[in-house]
């Protein structure tokens, strides 16, 4: 099938290209990054990947991290497992 619609949409020059970077690691174009978007979701019959809103907890969880709060630091994935008792 020819390709004749287009898409046009305005968004965050910062976010764009961050994704872009990451669609030329994948070695996708945007278009073809955008044509597999839309093809999952026809696939999955919505949006690919679960949206949600974040409840309080997870909210303060945020903000938390963000202020460097209630932080758990480990030297690595050994020491980080010991402390969760995993």
């Amino acid at each position: 099938m020819a390709k004749s619609a287009m898409i046009r949409a305005r968004i965050e020059p910062e976010l764009k290209e961050e994704a872009e970077t990451i669609f030329s690691e994948l070695g996708l174009s945007t278009t073809e990054a955008i044509t597999l978007f839309y093809r999952q979701v026809k696939l999955v019959k919505g949006l690919p990947f679960e949206v949600r809103v974040p409840n309080q907890t997870t909210l303060q969880t945020f903000q938390d991290t963000d202020e460097g709060r209630n932080l758990v630091q480990s030297e690595n994935a050994q020491e980080m497992f010991d402390k969760l008792g995993l």
